[in-house]
């Protein structure tokens, strides 16, 4: 006797898209949101700043476990006394230019504009707190009500006795904020006077490091030999930058001072704000010439 093959006719394409769509958005509800704080010069911002961002994110994003909603860049002010630092305002005005097209990056101006020079464990603080206040402002909603038909919705206090009530939706949390940087910025932990020990604890405790390496650097054994990195080695993230970029400020300015293309290597309306303003040349490179960096000032 032939085996009979039954076959379920009972197929619902539609609902099984809306299915997925629906497990992925749980998915990503269930990850953990993320910002991504760089602090730096940004003397100027450059595509490699740029690609750090994308880097983490593609990253953190890949993990599983997180999702990253933001990226702020914050500019150091002009009191850290750097050598060839420009002003505060162009190198912001900059990075505005350049992230002007990005539907996730932003620039704040808190730290740029301090008339101190701010440690960046304060600058984390400043930001953390903002997070849990955006956060919180967002959580006081009102569940929403029943939609009636034609669209209206009714109002909560007309709804039955016996009707049950639209729950309010789950608070989540603020998102987690995560310093982002390279590996020298990493590995400039061990300057003797360039950081509080109590602050670097602080960043890598209580944040955490999203760090873009590439092959030669000795991230991983820096780590080992720091007894502080190595206890909270589980907050930092390394990531490995395949497609290497040797871009950077230092770079850009040498180029700029003896008159060579920089076009490529910046955002093309930064190009042409430092064209304008003719920022970089051989006298803005002895800005602060003479000049002890503020971190040394203030820890020595």
């Amino acid at each position: 006797m032939a085996s009979m093959l039954w076959v379920n006719l009972d197929l619902h394409p539609e609902e099984d898209a809306v299915a997925c769509i629906d497990s992925s958005m749980e998915n990503l509800d269930n990850r953990k949101e993320v910002v991504l704080l760089a602090c730096g010069s940004f003397n100027p911002i450059t595509i490699m700043h740029l690609r750090l961002f994308e880097l983490a994110k593609d990253y953190m994003n890949e993990t599983g476990q997180y999702n990253v909603i933001k990226g702020i860049i914050s500019p150091v002010g002009d009191a850290y006394k750097k050598k060839g630092l420009i002003s505060a305002q162009h190198r912001i005005k900059m990075a505005e230019l350049a992230t002007q097209s990005s539907k996730w990056l932003e620039v704040d101006t808190w730290e740029s504009c301090s008339k101190d020079w701010l440690e960046t464990a304060k600058v984390l603080s400043y930001h953390q707190q903002r997070l849990e206040a955006e956060n919180f402002n967002n959580s006081i909603v009102s569940p929403p009500s029943p939609i009636l038909p034609g669209g209206k919705r009714k109002r909560i206090d007309d709804i039955d006795a016996g009707e049950p009530k639209p729950s309010a939706p789950q608070k989540k949390g603020p998102p987690e904020l995560k310093l982002l940087c390279g590996a020298d910025f990493l590995e400039s932990f061990a300057v003797p006077n360039l950081w509080k020990p109590e602050d670097i604890a602080t960043i890598v405790a209580k944040y955490g490091l999203v760090c873009i390496t590439r092959s030669g650097n000795n991230t991983k054994k820096f780590i080992y030999e720091s007894d502080v990195l190595w206890k909270h080695r589980s907050n930092i993230h390394l990531v490995n930058e395949w497609i290497t970029n040797d871009v950077s400020s230092t770079k850009i300015r040498r180029a700029l001072r003896r008159g060579q293309s920089i076009r490529y290597l910046v955002p093309e309306a930064v190009q042409q704000y430092i064209e304008k303003y003719n920022l970089y040349s051989t006298e803005s490179e002895d800005n602060n010439a003479g000049c002890i960096l503020a971190p040394f000032l203030k820890n020595k």
